[in-house]
């Protein structure tokens, strides 16, 4: 997996999500959603399925797929890269 993909996720996410932190501070492994985590919520859902979508080309058809799409950058950096490999 690149580095430079997820490089890119995780300023897709900040940018998308207006967070008020670096994409640097945004650990590879670490839960997007959730308390242990970033702290996303179900309103910055459709944002970053969104921005993933306009940025990288992928689709996030259903919320199943969002869910396993969304747990962190490692996991969505790897969905995108099967995406394009697919297509």
């Amino acid at each position: 997996m690149s580095d430079t993909l997820r490089k890119e996720i995780k300023e897709a996410i900040v940018r998308a999500l207006r967070l008020p932190m670096s994409p640097d501070e945004i650990q590879d492994d670490v839960p997007l959603f959730g308390p242990d985590g970033l702290g996303l919520d179900s309103i910055d859902v459709l944002e970053l399925v969104l921005e993933l979508e306009r940025s990288f080309g992928v689709k996030i058809t259903d919320e199943a797929t969002g869910a396993k799409v969304l747990r962190s950058v490692d996991v969505s950096a790897a969905y995108v890269e099967a995406q394009r490999q697919a297509g």
